[in-house]
């Protein structure tokens, strides 16, 4: 692997939570290359995800600017040799509510990241792609693979495949250097409390009963957010002919239900009076199932396994203790946007519901 040569990395969308966690992790492993963030801080991105060592550091840039800038993207993809694309709209039920950005941000964006790439073809090693295991909507067989079918159930994973498959479309035309990846359900530290793992934690931390969708039988592949950085490193540093153009899933090939997560939080925390008394009826509150919801996801990780030698080091507990504990420390962080956890879903004409 090219690990001694120093890089220049631009990574948009930063300031968010999977792009925040992959750019402490390289910043760590390789403080010498130089990072350019650029972020439009939407209410996902927070410069308080970007810890003030690497904001210090000469080696740093950050850009406030909007993804769909093309006259912006253009400068700071010339000045780099690889780039992480993570910016995105990324939450389902937000795209229920309001779906337009979604398509500006997932698939316009992608498409001006992308063409700028094209126009500096001769300098950029690496563009990787982050797409998500949503663009498949509910497995069809019980381990999901890099060609399982594409069936989006919401508008935000139709987004996304209009920017996975454009950036398909970019390698195949134009032979661009391009790898997409396809991460399953990520948690991990400075995630919004949208996402579930965060708002159970944040509703047990606060005393009020954990909101689930439908029965809480979905069942889904829940990856710990340094082991996706890990496969990101790995690709930046990976041989061409093993990455360019291709497709990698990232997810521990395990799946939990709703419920068993929800069980798991609780008795982690504690709460309720302790491990006796962590019954659904008095800690959980059952809601109308979400529109859009997928009822099986669980990565099929041997492709990544395989060729770049991928595997998970965060089991699923671990990961889960070490996300608690964070979120139990830094209230600061959070306190602020509990109000932004719910969001208002017509579920059929006239009838509103909170998810």
């Amino acid at each position: 692997m090219d690990k001694a040569k120093k890089r220049t990395i631009l990574l948009t969308g930063a300031a968010g939570f999977i792009g925040s966690n992959v750019l402490k992790f390289l910043f760590k492993k390789y403080p010498d290359y130089k990072y350019l963030v650029l972020d439009a801080l939407t209410y996902a991105g927070d410069m308080k995800n970007i810890p003030d060592e690497i904001k210090r550091s000469k080696n740093f840039e950050f850009w406030y600017g909007d993804v769909k800038n093309a006259k912006l993207v253009e400068h700071l993809v010339s000045q780099v040799d690889s780039i992480v694309h993570f910016a995105a709209e990324s939450h389902v039920s937000r795209s229920i509510h309001d779906d337009a950005i979604f398509f500006e941000t997932d698939v316009i964006g992608t498409q001006r990241v992308a063409n700028a790439v094209l126009q500096n073809r001769d300098k950029i090693k690496k563009f990787i792609h982050i797409s998500t295991s949503e663009v498949y909507g509910t497995a069809v067989k019980n381990k999901m693979d890099e060609n399982h079918p594409l069936n989006p159930a919401s508008p935000y994973a139709a987004a996304k495949v209009g920017g996975d498959r454009l950036v398909s479309s970019y390698v195949n035309t134009y032979g661009i250097p391009a790898t997409i990846v396809r991460p399953f359900n990520m948690y991990g530290p400075n995630q919004h409390l949208e996402k579930l793992i965060p708002r159970f934690i944040t509703s047990c931390i606060i005393g009020e009963p954990l909101t689930i969708h439908g029965s809480g039988n979905s069942r889904r592949d829940f990856t710990y957010v340094d082991d996706l950085a890990r496969a990101i490193d790995m690709i930046l540093h990976a041989p061409d002919n093993k990455v360019k153009g291709e497709v990698f899933n990232v997810g521990l090939g395990k799946a939990w239900s709703v419920n068993e997560i929800a069980d798991l939080i609780i008795k982690l925390m504690k709460v309720n009076g302790g491990e006796d008394k962590k019954k659904h009826s008095s800690s959980m509150l059952n809601i109308g199932d979400r529109p859009g919801q997928v009822f099986l996801h669980r990565a099929d990780n041997s492709k990544i396994k395989r060729v770049l030698g991928w595997h998970p080091k965060v089991e699923f507990k671990e990961g889960l203790e070490k996300t608690i504990n964070w979120y139990l420390e830094n209230k600061d962080w959070w306190k602020d946007k509990i109000w932004m956890r719910h969001i208002p879903i017509e579920i059929e004409k006239g009838k509103k519901e909170m998810h």
